[in-house]
């Protein structure tokens, strides 16, 4: 099992910046694939970015393409997600995804990452 843990969530004025943190822990952590989502409410979760084990492959939701950046610590097995230039629209609950691969690639359908954190809020106002 994998466990997550999200952090780094809060309020913030539109055209600001935050930044979440996940960190994956447990006995069967090895090669992981990871990722953001977000959920507002009364909306479906979407896909915010996603990152392969490497680091070196990176995708991202067009909502939010040159606005956010997605990194992780490999070493440690912590993602980041650095929110620049945030708009009230960016409001929701989000929440770190990853998976175990045996490839360097990046996933982007919530259905291919089995195991969640229990999210955190980001309330961007206006």
């Amino acid at each position: 099992q994998v466990q997550l843990a999200e952090s780094g969530g809060g309020m913030v004025q539109a055209g600001g910046s935050l930044r979440l943190s996940c960190a994956a822990s447990g006995r069967t952590v090895g090669i992981l694939a990871m990722g953001w989502f977000r959920q507002a409410p009364g909306k479906e979760r979407e896909i915010v970015a996603a990152i392969s084990w490497s680091g070196s492959l990176t995708s991202y939701s067009d909502r939010v393409k040159g606005r956010f950046t997605i990194s992780r610590d490999g070493a440690r097995n912590t993602v980041f997600l650095l929110m620049n230039r945030v708009n009230p629209e960016d409001t929701a609950v989000y929440y770190c995804a990853a998976r175990q691969v045996d490839r360097d690639t990046t996933y982007v359908d919530s259905y291919e990452y089995p195991y969640w954190g229990q999210g955190t809020q980001v309330t961007v106002s206006s």
